[in-house]
């Protein structure tokens, strides 16, 4: 869940440490805190732990009239190499509750819950519902602000409702059909929303634990025949409407194909591989280069499906848009 920073105005750092204290890091490397592992420095980043305390931080960030990002597991984001001139909230916010005695089990996460990670937890106690996402590597709020999904779902298809804070409406619930979901796309997303996701409730269904655990592997397995293991982003692009973002990719001749030290996987085109000296510049520019490709050989303009964060050249995104 990430937003475009640009041109932002200086930060009031006198306020924001009165306000913040200790819990308030400045010049941090955000590398530290991607799946990417690339990325320059940000001017600020405030942790927070709780949902409550993510609403109570955003409220009084947006009293204090001060725009910021909030990043949670860090996977579907590259950061720029110059980083960030502004202040990113890094949610934390990751309790989970089971609902396992009420007539329709459910669970709810915390925004900063690692999804994979709880419907593992999930699998444990044979409850079924999840098992698409085990090896999701991003955040519940991630998740639901992109509708993400895998092995044919996605997160319309188990969402009951999230608890949502808007500048204007202050907390609010959402159920599912608010979001106005589309593939990995929601009503947020698509209007670059300032509202902020603090938690989400699942419906889940009883199984068994044994059930549950099949067909985690069975897409674990099939995970591991078809996308690359090592250091990516996640998948590069959306998928067109009827075809596939990947084999476009392969189709103009692009795998393997590597600029510095990030290469276009030869297992699956939509995944790039990351050596340990690439840069979100090398990456770009990659980008560029399969978008360019299949706009000629296919016609089709390839869209990203993962959000660039921090400070770009303008020429560096005119091609992406």
């Amino acid at each position: 869940m990430v937003r475009m920073m640009n041109g932002m105005k200086p930060l009031p750092m006198d306020d924001l440490r009165n306000t913040f204290g200790l819990r308030l890091q400045e010049n941090v490397p955000m590398a530290h805190y991607t799946t990417s592992q690339v990325g320059g420095h940000a001017d600020v980043l405030l942790p927070v732990h709780t949902a409550d305390e993510m609403a109570d931080t955003v409220a009084q960030l947006w009293e204090m009239g001060i725009d910021f990002a909030i990043l949670g597991g860090g996977s579907n984001v590259l950061i720029s190499d110059k980083g960030i001139r502004g202040l990113v909230v890094l949610n934390r916010a990751r309790n989970v509750k089971i609902d396992i005695h009420s007539q329709q089990p459910a669970v709810w996460a915390e925004s900063g819950a690692n999804l994979g990670a709880m419907a593992r937890q999930l699998a444990l106690r044979g409850l079924s519902g999840l098992e698409w996402s085990a090896a999701i590597p991003g955040t519940v709020g991630g998740a639901v602000y992109g509708n993400a999904g895998a092995f044919g779902s996605d997160i319309r298809s188990c969402l009951l409702l999230a608890e949502i804070l808007h500048p204007k409406l202050g907390k609010v619930s959402w159920p599912v059909e608010q979001f106005d979901y589309a593939y990995r796309s929601s009503i947020l997303k698509r209007e670059c929303s300032c509202a902020v996701i603090l938690a989400a409730k699942f419906q889940l269904a009883q199984s068994t634990p044994t059930e549950v655990k099949s067909r985690i592997d069975a897409n674990a397995a099939k995970r591991r025949q078809t996308q690359p293991p090592g250091a990516t982003i996640g998948s590069m692009f959306k998928n067109p409407p009827g075809d596939f973002a990947g084999r476009l990719i392969d189709a103009a001749g692009l795998k393997g194909q590597s600029v510095g030290d990030a290469e276009i996987s030869t297992i699956h085109a939509n995944f790039f591989i990351l050596g340990g000296s690439a840069t979100a510049s090398d990456i770009l520019r990659l980008i560029r280069m399969a978008q360019e490709a299949v706009l000629k050989t296919n016609r089709v303009h390839l869209e990203l499906e993962i959000e660039l964060l921090g400070e770009w050249d303008e020429n560096q995104l005119a091609v992406l848009r």
